[in-house]
């Protein structure tokens, strides 16, 4: 690779969907990226592969929008316990269900139309006053993104990872032969298990199973949900079961000097929300400002409004998790107000503000949280 001498203004180490968002917004900016990888397109990774309806809103500003016969629209979201159902529709744009390998295929393709330098099947070997190192040496470059993952090696480098604290969260998915019978994202809930079905394809769902503990199989976790597993009934494994975790990555934040981490490397609480590509998109875009603007400051306080929100939820939820009571309220009241769900997940989707949920509301679902129930 003779041109390594020449300086990039920006090298983005992990070319997954964080990596390659990044690189789009720079190239939008005119600024010159090179990307690299130690793996090979397309890179699939376990996840529920939902996008919500914001997320898919930046993907089309960035030029990629896979083709309409290898993903699915999605309405909204449907929870389920036992007889309880609750469910709520995005309230403007539609949300996103696509595999990951053709989501990756479609942004890799655009980056290449738009003119990112793009490496494949090179491992960074570590942070250096001119770059990065790798095995075929040095690449130079003003900006260096971390882009890499859950498990980023970069934040490590750059000094801006911090112990995680909290029970251990780990997930799994696989993908079934089936034609989706919901436009929904649906998720089942469970004694310390939850599963998020994803329409995919026209013939094809995603299970993606999030528990707390340790390491279990794929089957032995579906089996606690019986109504799914009466749901797929017959249908044939079309991928083999992905696993990651544990979830929880922290940071002491997401950028130092000229080194900025995106996407899960720039910190990772858990995936019960299913924003995880939104919320990576978001900032991509607020990290190409930032570097256009030469200040990477800017960048590390958007990060910390972005998740802000986020996490909070995150929070809850986990909370309500580990507490069956407060869980079977929170569907109930939700199955009965489904004005109240619809304003909520708004809100999650970044469709309105949290002023927007107004007093009323707020004391409808505290009511709700509190009101005694049969377990």
């Amino acid at each position: 690779m003779g041109g390594r001498v020449a300086e990039r203004e920006v090298v983005v180490v992990g070319g997954g969907p964080a990596g390659l968002a990044t690189a789009l917004e720079l190239r939008r900016r005119g600024i010159s990226v090179l990307v690299i990888d130690g793996s090979r397109p397309p890179i699939d990774k376990a996840c529920g592969e939902g996008i919500m309806p914001d997320g898919v809103e930046r993907l089309r500003s960035m030029g990629v929008e896979p083709l309409q016969d290898e993903c699915c629209e999605i309405r909204g979201i449907r929870y389920l316990e036992g007889e309880r159902v609750a469910e709520a529709a995005f309230s403007t744009l539609c949300g996103l269900g696509v595999r990951r390998t053709v989501l990756h295929a479609a942004m890799v393709e655009r980056a290449a139309e738009t003119g990112v330098e793009l490496v494949w099947g090179e491992k960074v070997l570590g942070l250096c006053a001119e770059g990065v190192m790798t095995a075929q040496g040095q690449i130079s470059a003003s900006w260096i993104v971390g882009a890499d993952g859950l498990s980023s090696k970069v934040r490590h480098w750059a000094g801006l990872e911090r112990s995680a604290k909290g029970p251990r969260r780990f997930g799994v998915r696989q993908h079934f032969e089936i034609e989706p019978w919901t436009d929904l994202v649906e998720v089942y809930w469970g004694s310390e298990c939850e599963a998020y079905v994803t329409p995919v394809g026209r013939c094809e769902v995603g299970v993606a199973l999030l528990w707390s503990g340790e390491k279990a199989n794929f089957g032995k976790l579906l089996g606690r949900h019986s109504e799914l597993v009466r749901r797929l009934e017959g249908a044939r494994p079309s991928s083999q079961a992905r696993g990651l975790g544990p979830l929880h990555r922290a940071v002491t934040g997401v950028a130092r000097r000229r080194v900025a981490l995106v996407g899960d490397a720039a910190g990772y609480r858990d995936a019960i929300t299913g924003e995880g590509l939104s919320l990576a998109f978001h900032q991509a875009a607020a990290l190409a400002a930032a570097i256009e603007n030469g200040d990477l400051r800017e960048y590390d306080g958007r990060v910390r409004r972005l998740v802000a929100l986020p996490n909070a939820l995150i929070a809850g939820l986990l909370f309500v998790e580990r507490h069956p009571a407060l869980r079977h309220r929170l569907i109930g009241t939700l199955a009965e107000a489904p004005d109240l769900f619809s304003r909520l997940l708004a809100i999650h989707a970044r469709e309105q503000p949290l002023a927007s949920l107004g007093l009323g509301a707020t004391a409808r679902l505290a009511a709700g949280l509190l009101r005694p129930t049969s377990v």
